[in-house]
């Protein structure tokens, strides 16, 4: 009985996960303030990029009313300094309203903003993609671009490791992990289902998830969306994402390749379609696409990950179902090539295409908009262009 008591102290202490401090308090003590009333008075949680280009953060204040529209919401500012987009001596920053949806976590009449972030001259900032996509999606708004995006990430705890592997080794071999069913193959699923119910309460265009090839590893699709719409709902779902994982004490990562070695990395597949692709005999406008992308491939390993290509160049090797990043490839149902055409629309000859190269991290608007200029706008060269 020792030896079995012994034993089962040392399995526990070897699966126990840094969690945060935070995930020990007390949610039952939470949700007795959460239920009182809040009056007529309305939370709006304003979120925005930081200068990182792959990070958020947020920020909440009081409204008089319940917001039925971006026009009806306030700008607002924030210092800059503090997340890497501004200098002391002249750090106010704008927040601008851009996009609004329901706030899952404190619940309606609550409001999650999504803003844009303008300088102190009223220039966008840095890592605000928004601004131009918005005007590339505008000019082609009559071809009607459909985007969804397929998003992975890893859950880890907050000492870096991956959530459920054993504190000193790995988990067994990839294979019996993706759609997994069973605690030892699926790990973290409670996060996963959480976030789901609070991106479909938020107004977020989700539209499916699954426990992806490493274990620890999970996928959410959010599509299709139109236009600019693409790069508002994943952000925001990404930021559910994070909220959800603080919940829970652990952590998302959207690093491209969190564990060196014989494990998949981490990608958000995009996939893309206009009205003509969409038609019969579509194919053809797919196929004059790829034609571009492949004379083009430069620029988009460039647009697809927030360090120009040296993430995704982690992840790009041309094992565990990736293209190679020097290289640009093309095939129906292939998982080793840049662009994919599934089986079904190379039968139906019509639909869309896959872009497999774009980053866990990757910014959708920059992808989004990267597609736009060169298979709409019919852009070439590594710089895009100025409109």
């Amino acid at each position: 009985h020792r030896w079995r008591k012994s034993r089962l102290l040392c399995v526990i202490v070897a699966n126990t996960m840094a969690v945060s401090a935070s995930a020990s308090l007390s949610k039952a003590v939470k949700k007795q303030y959460m239920e009182l009333p809040q009056g007529d008075k309305v939370q709006a949680m304003y979120i925005w990029i930081d200068g990182t280009g792959e990070g958020l953060r947020c920020k909440t204040r009081t409204l008089d009313f319940e917001p039925k529209s971006i026009e009806d919401l306030p700008e607002w500012n924030f210092d800059g300094s503090s997340t890497y987009q501004s200098e002391g001596s002249n750090s106010d920053m704008y927040l601008i309203p851009a996009a609004m949806f329901r706030d899952p976590f404190r619940q309606d009449p609550n409001k999650l903003v999504l803003c844009e972030v303008m300088k102190y001259n009223r220039k966008p900032a840095e890592t605000n993609l928004r601004i131009t996509c918005k005007k590339v999606m505008d000019m082609v708004e009559d071809q009607h671009p459909w985007f969804g995006m397929e998003q992975e990430y890893t859950i880890l705890g907050t000492d870096g490791h991956p959530f459920g592997w054993p504190s000193n080794g790995f988990p067994g071999p990839q294979g019996p992990y993706y759609c997994g069913v069973g605690a030892d193959k699926a790990y973290g699923r409670d996060i996963v289902e959480a976030h789901y119910r609070a991106c479909l309460y938020a107004g977020v265009q989700i539209c499916g998830t699954n426990a992806e090839v490493m274990p620890a590893q999970w996928e959410f699709q959010v599509g299709p969306c139109e236009g600019i719409n693409m790069g508002d709902h994943l952000w925001v779902a990404r930021f559910i994402l994070h909220r959800v994982c603080e919940d829970f004490g652990v952590v998302a990562s959207f690093d491209p390749k969190p564990i060196p070695g014989n494990w998949n990395g981490a990608g958000c597949h995009t996939n893309f379609s206009t009205k003509e692709m969409r038609e019969d005999g579509g194919l053809k406008a797919i196929e004059d696409s790829i034609e571009k992308l492949g004379k083009r491939h430069r620029y988009h390993i460039r647009a697809y990950d927030p360090k120009g290509g040296l993430d995704n160049a982690r992840r790009l090797t041309g094992h565990h179902e990736t293209s190679n990043i020097n290289e640009f490839s093309a095939g129906v149902a292939n998982r080793g090539a840049s662009i994919r055409i599934p089986r079904n629309v190379g039968q139906e000859k019509k639909g869309y295409f896959e872009d497999r190269r774009p980053s866990a991290n990757c910014d959708p608007y920059g992808v989004t908009e990267a597609l736009i200029r060169t298979c709409l706008l019919s852009e070439e060269g590594d710089e895009p262009a100025d409109y």
